[in-house]
């Protein structure tokens, strides 16, 4: 039996342990928890937000802090609190139960469930008193009690109905599909219809970056040579980088644009979407020879070893949006601030940089750039540079942010494969150390069975881990021997295969869960089929298989992916947009590239060419003459002849004859 109090004190969450003052007896989602409701015969109240959720903090502010509150809280209901970053499962599952009754999701999402979990009601956020068209949260409770006990029967009715929706969505099967190129062209054509031609991404607000959504046009164009869908990243990346959603002072992009113009963000930043970035900014940039691009990936690099690498060598997950109870207090300035902080050479910084403050917006400026600015900041990166050092300097006197610590699995995944392969590019080699050191800390906090844990926090692990955190660390261990050509990556990847196969792996062999086969307190095991601001766990997967097989040769994984991409393609005919993530992983599928080069590492000269000519879609192996080619398989199990130097480019079972030349290399990487 649980006492009756909070009992969020003692959780790795630094976002669960923001509410541990919290009157609410709030508990965490546990088997304890659900039985507890089971026991009380009492509905059960579930908010998931996150660390860095600005309106997570204004209804916990508002609602939760409140005495009143708290009170008809603890009466009717057993109140259970989720950080989603840490259960991605339990949000994923009921932010599908509220999108099937008609309601627009986000967080913090507030869902009342039956005592056995079944949700039947929800939204998102609620004020504590009544207004912006929504009732106050103390009349929501008392609604939501009155037709559980007025209405119990149809309640439970409907809840079971919705339950089974949600599972056949979530977590059903289907006949094997293809994924014709048809269907690339279809949704890479409709996403493309959807940019907005004057300002970049998606027309309307609020904007979000939409990195699957990005990927699916620039593997069009690899695919198809359709310069438009190319252009649709390139011109989208530009006017975001220009704008406020990007922090000009300090690196870095922020979560979302509140509005069309990419100028107000809502301020928090995540590791997700800064690893995504600067692995979409390494395709631009060597694709366009755009220097902004190169400049961004290097101010959100430096961002990210400044301000979210950790003490182990991991990555944080997410600064908050708010300091001092102020949505953007730390990045926002107004021209005094400036005048201040530069004395007589603030004039040079308003050459490079504007403040914009629209009318809807109740805080301080924000900076951002026109395109003439961004340009000349290009030709004088010099003294751009010094008068952004003098600035940060100058902001690190205000209050910081709040920093989410807990290092996630499958994010450091992300931002290691992008830090690995953007070393390459730029010739940054102690950027593939950082990416190396990372991935270090996280295989060391396998548990005695070898498993990864999803999240950790100090000495606190989080088991069982998802799907998602083995194939994001599969995926960053190739890109790791990609670029340090050390093949115990290769073997630490099939280590994280094989725990994949034996708990995540469904009863066919064609598909894999988010969760774990022994995750004992989930409701249902679910797909993971569905993007949000990352590609799904599903698609992950096949990427991972794709890439390990390449690598190795092994072609029974290669049959192996094709399998659980054709059946991943059947569960989602007909809803291609919502999970673009596995389309793009099934481009890969059906056109992977593999490039074997053999020269002399002292003096080489083919392998620049590939570091500066990235393909999502190829994975490289690097021999040096004499060397044993043991993962360098090329199609038809032939070796290499590694007593020759020369580049072998293979493209499914077709390669081209052997290239001695760089120019010619290069022509050949970049035909479409």
């Amino acid at each position: 039996m649980l006492p009756t109090k909070n009992l969020l004190r003692d959780q790795g969450s630094p976002y669960l342990r923001q509410h541990a003052e919290n009157p609410v007896h709030w508990r965490p989602w546990s088997k304890g928890a659900l039985a507890e409701a089971v026991r009380l015969d009492r509905p059960i109240l579930l908010s998931v937000g996150y660390a860095a959720c600005h309106w997570c903090h204004v209804m916990a502010h508002e609602s939760f802090e409140n005495e009143q509150v708290a009170e008809v809280m603890n009466r009717l209901f057993v109140n259970i609190k989720v950080d989603r970053e840490e259960r991605p499962d339990i949000d994923q599952i009921y932010m599908a139960g509220l999108a099937s009754m008609g309601e627009q999701g986000g967080w913090p999402l507030t869902m009342f469930l039956t005592p056995d979990a079944k949700p039947f009601w929800g939204g998102t956020y609620f004020p504590r008193e009544p207004r912006y068209g929504r009732p106050g949260f103390i009349q929501v409770l008392n609604a939501v009690d009155a037709a559980w006990r007025g209405k119990r029967a149809n309640i439970l009715q409907s809840a079971q109905e919705l339950s089974q929706h949600v599972g056949q969505r979530l977590g059903g099967s289907a006949a094997p599909a293809e994924l014709t190129a048809e269907a690339v062209r279809t949704l890479a054509s409709g996403i493309s219809s959807l940019i907005d031609r004057e300002l970049g991404g998606l027309r309307g607000a609020p904007k979000f970056p939409n990195a699957p959504f990005m990927q699916t046009l620039w593997l069009s164009w690899l695919k198809s040579g359709n310069e438009k869908h190319r252009d649709d990243v390139l011109e989208s990346l530009e006017h975001m980088l220009r704008g406020g959603i990007y922090d000009q002072v300090g690196g870095g992009l922020a979560r979302y644009s509140t509005d069309a113009e990419w100028l107000i963000p809502h301020f928090e930043k995540m590791l997700y979407d800064n690893a995504q970035l600067i692995r979409l900014l390494n395709w631009a940039y060597a694709a366009s020879a755009d220097e902004l691009f190169r400049m961004r990936i290097e101010q959100t690099v430096d961002w990210m070893l400044r301000e979210m690498q950790l003490p182990a060598g991991t990555f944080a997950s997410s600064l908050d949006a708010d300091s001092e109870g102020e949505e953007g207090r730390f990045y926002t300035w107004t021209r005094a601030q400036i005048e201040s902080a530069l004395g007589n050479d603030s004039s040079i910084f308003f050459k490079y940089f504007s403040l914009e403050k629209p009318a809807a917006w109740e805080g301080d400026p924000v900076v951002c750039q026109t395109q003439a600015q961004a340009d000349l900041a290009l030709t004088e990166s010099k003294t751009v540079r010094t008068v952004l050092e003098r600035l940060q300097l100058s902001r690190e006197n205000r209050i910081r942010p709040g920093r989410d610590d807990k290092t996630l699995t499958d994010w450091n995944g992300l931002a290691i494969a992008a830090l690995a392969e953007t070393g390459r590019s730029l010739g940054r080699k102690e950027w593939i150390s950082t990416a190396a050191s990372a991935f270090e800390a996280i295989a060391a906090a396998v548990d005695q069975d070898g498993r990864l844990p999803h999240s950790s926090l100090g000495d606190r692990r989080l088991f069982p881990a998802l799907s998602s955190d083995y194939a994001a660390m599969i995926n960053a261990a190739v890109s790791l021997f990609e670029a340090t050509r050390d093949s115990t990556y290769i073997d630490r990847a099939r280590d994280f295969l094989e725990q994949l196969d034996r708990w995540y792996l469904d009863a066919t062999g064609s598909g894999y869960y988010l969760t774990a086969a022994d995750s004992g307190d989930v409701p249902l095991r679910i797909r993971g089929d569905v993007d949000e601001a990352i590609p799904s766990a599903s698609s992950q997967v096949i990427e991972a298989m794709v890439r390990l097989a390449s690598a190795t040769g092994d072609l029974e994984l290669e049959r192996r992916a094709w399998d659980v991409g054709a059946h991943a393609t059947g569960r989602i005919q007909g809803q291609q947009y919502g999970q673009a993530g596995i389309v793009n992983a099934c481009v890969l599928l059906h056109e992977p590239k593999k490039l074997i080069i053999v020269e002399d590492p002292v003096e080489p000269k083919l392998v620049p060419v590939a570091n500066r000519s990235p393909d999502p879609r190829r994975v490289d192996i690097i021999l040096a003459l004499g060397e044993q080619p043991a993962h360098a398989t090329l199609p038809g199990d032939e070796l290499p002849d590694t007593k020759k130097a020369g580049a072998y480019l293979c493209a499914g079972l077709t390669c081209l004859p052997v290239i001695n030349d760089p120019e010619a290399l290069e022509a050949a990487l970049r035909r479409r």
